[in-house]
């Protein structure tokens, strides 16, 4: 902040959420004292719009020239290192810091404070007609005659009709005053576990508790077999965080495990934290933003965007499944929840877990330097065993004709249920068939916007591009050569497999679960919530059904397509089907007894199936690591993806070659490209690539800010997006 002493008019340096490089310069009205990380509200252009009082000098602007900031909001400040963390983002994603802050403020409503509700204390006094729901009520009000209630509160605690409230109402039994707003949740209680933990997870849980207790900054990696209890151990390090008055912020990759989620920690702090992710309705969005900033909530389970809550006092984060893919966004800001959870965590100087049964091979590769200490563990908790493993050689047991699981599969399915057990097939494709062509002409149908296939989906009858969104009805006839019932669905999905299986097991109980299913989130709450207690014989799902999930009663896990990640020319290929399908079939066996998880495979002996099906995870792990590491590829070397794309292909084109040909000289930089994206049309925009590449070292985001600063601007529908750690090539 600076003061003009030649015309008495103070100036601030405002950030605002726009993309915009730096601060812009107000002035401050007379009445008005702000410092750094006040909320306010400014002018820009037509709009009026909140904004944060940013550090450093204003612009050496004639005052005359600014305008004011209108309004302070009644909201505590944004804190400093909270600040720093904005600015860092920008700079490693090499980003503008206000489209930066524009994760911050996504809850303008909440920078004021709620206005009070109406509400009621009682007198004292008693009316002459007493009846009984008279007598209850006044008995309630008698054991804390000074609490205020509203109206509905009090009728609701005391069993009554708000209409019994009314009448002793109307009889001056009440004064008027004015309540503050409870908070959305209760805080959490700090406590002993009611039960103790087993050796493994006790060692475990007393390491992370010494970490918290550090009061600086660490980054653990928590790296445990699903069902080891890896979230009854990090619960120990929350409670350490909660004991010192600190906040807590768990990171979780899926919206359909908050549910779940917030009943297991209510049942461990006898409450549960504030939910954050995009499915809540703005209201709740506007109260959970507003108790995070004023310290009302102590505890927060959410979706990344979570991350840029106005935490004032943070103690820990969790990052739950910290291999997930839904960490990364893509879309505007590029960023990794994850690493920049670490990087918010080193900013703050308090811990960070990431939690993973498969870790990411960074987070490994981290460990096994020392810049990230590391707990395992390798046991199951309650002494339940992982499945045995085995793998169907495809080639030798192939099912029937027009069908897609093995013989060998659907005998393992039948004994399962003949038990009274659960079975799961996995299969990660959406809908019913990938590709619909015709058997006479060959037309395939794909989407106008994207370069991809349309995907069937029978149960809906319509024809859907999973890239844009573009859906049309599932014709009759062929639209090039017009002949009737000759369109082949070809491939199998998910809502495929459930016709086959219902017609092979008939009398079973099947749910089909997917992230497009009818009734969204709620709908696969209550189907998630209904296989753990057994309502279900064969579930059939999508990735949606690997990550976290409890099912007692499954024993049979079997994986349709287990080579269906293995050829798309990713790096992260193997990593990725390593993952998935370890946590695919981690679901079974989590109560003990035996289990069998079952892999379809055409490629059995691929050393990425072999590790799965032998146990080694060590052994997967050594060797991939080498692979990245002979390749230069992350976590050995950086890469920055830069996707230039245009209405027309030509532009794209066009700006793609002319950015190359300024690209500065570098014995340390390699650029691959430009070279048309795999998918080199999504939503009418046409794609273009280039892949820089770098040492461990290099500081590349320098070396691109000052590319770009030579490069051709972007004119016309020319974009430019850059990826720092790319995780998708396409």
């Amino acid at each position: 902040m600076q003061l003009d002493l030649g015309d008495s008019v103070e100036t601030v340096s405002v950030l605002l959420p726009i993309p915009a490089d730096r601060p812009y310069s107000y002035t401050v009205p007379q009445d008005m004292q702000l410092s750094p990380g006040d909320y306010v509200q400014v002018p820009l252009g037509p709009r009026k719009v909140a904004a944060v009082v940013w550090d450093g000098n204003p612009d050496n602007v004639d005052a005359k020239k600014l305008r004011a900031v209108e309004k302070k909001f009644d909201c505590p400040a944004v804190p400093e290192d909270m600040r720093r963390f904005i600015e860092r983002v920008a700079d490693y994603t090499i980003s503008q810091p206000g489209t930066v802050l524009r994760g911050l403020l996504r809850a303008p409503g909440a920078l004021d404070p709620e206005p009070p509700l109406d509400g009621l204390r009682w007198t004292g006094d008693a009316p002459e007609r007493l009846t009984a729901a008279r007598k209850r009520l006044l008995d309630l009000l008698a054991q804390e005659p000074s609490m205020a209630w509203t109206r509905s509160g009090l009728a609701h605690a005391a069993g009554v009709t708000a209409s019994v409230v009314d009448g002793l109402v109307k009889l001056d039994l009440f004064e008027t005053v004015q309540i503050p707003h409870a908070p959305i949740v209760a805080p959490p209680q700090i406590a002993e576990r009611s039960s103790p933990l087993i050796s493994e997870q006790a060692d475990a849980a007393s390491r992370l508790v010494a970490t918290v207790k550090e009061t600086g900054f660490s980054t653990v990696l928590l790296d445990g077999v699903t069902g080891s209890g890896k979230t009854e151990v990090y619960f120990e390090a929350v409670n350490a965080a909660l004991a010192q008055d600190k906040q807590v912020l768990i990171l979780l990759p899926e919206i359909a495990l908050t549910t779940a989620f917030l009943e297991r920690f209510e049942a461990r702090f006898d409450a549960p934290p504030a939910p954050w992710h995009s499915g809540m309705p703005p209201k709740q969005r506007e109260r959970v933003w507003r108790q995070v900033a004023t310290g009302q909530i102590r505890a927060v389970a959410g979706a990344r965007s979570a991350l840029f809550l106005p935490f004032q006092d943070p103690g820990i984060i969790v990052v739950d499944e910290e291999h997930d893919g839904a960490y990364k966004q893509e879309d505007r800001l590029f960023y990794s929840a994850r690493d920049m959870a670490v990087m918010r965590a080193s900013i703050g100087q308090f811990t960070c877990v990431l939690s993973s049964a498969t870790p990411s091979i960074e987070s490994r590769v981290n460990a096994n330097m020392g810049r990230y200490k590391s707990v395992t563990m390798r046991q199951r908790h309650a002494n339940a065993k992982l499945p045995n493993l085995e793998t169907i050689d495809m080639r030798k047991d192939p099912p029937p004709r027009g069908q897609f699981v093995s013989p060998v599969l659907k005998d393992a399915i039948e004994a399962a249920n003949t038990r009274g057990e659960q079975a799961m097939l996995f299969l990660n494709r959406r809908g019913y068939a990938p590709l619909t062509l015709c058997r006479v002409c060959g037309h395939r149908f794909e989407c106008s916007n994207c370069s991809a296939w349309l995907v069937e989906h029978r149960f809906r009858q319509q024809l859907e591009c999973h890239h844009c969104g573009h859906n049309e009805p599932v014709p009759e006839a062929c639209p090039k050569c017009g002949t009737l019932d000759h369109l082949v669905a070809c491939g199998p999905g998910i809502e495929r497999l459930a016709e086959e299986i219902d017609e092979a097991f008939p009398e079973a109980g099947i749910v089909v679960l997917s992230s497009d299913m009818f009734g969204g989130v709620s709908r696969l709450r209550l189907e998630l919530e209904a296989i753990a207690k057994g309502a279900a014989d064969i579930v059939i799902g999508t990735q949606i059904i690997a990550k976290g999930h409890n099912f007692p009663l499954m024993t049979c896990v079997g994986v349709v397509d287990a080579d269906i990640g293995l050829a798309n020319g990713d790096p992260r290929a193997a990593e990725r089907t390593f993952q998935l399908l370890s946590q695919v079939t981690g679901r079974a066996g989590r109560a003990g007894g035996k289990s069998v998880g079952y892999l379809q495979s055409y490629a059995p002996d691929h050393p990425v199936i072999d590790a799965i099906r032998s146990g080694d995870r060590e052994a997967f792990y050594e060797r991939e690591i080498a692979l990245r590491r002979e390749h230069g590829l992350p976590p050995f070397t950086r890469l920055v993806s830069l996707i230039v794309s245009a209405n027309s292909r030509n532009e794209a084109a066009d700006h793609a070659r002319a950015l190359r040909l300024t690209q500065p000289r570098s014995n340390d930089v390699s650029v691959l490209g430009p070279a048309e994206a795999p998918m080199a049309l999504i939503r009418g925009r046409h794609r273009f690539r280039l892949l820089v590449r770098a040492p461990r070292s290099f500081d590349v985001q320098s070396y691109l800010c000052g590319w770009f600063k030579d490069a051709p601007k972007t004119r016309g529908s020319v974009r430019v997006q850059i990826d720092v750690d790319p995780q998708s090539f396409l």
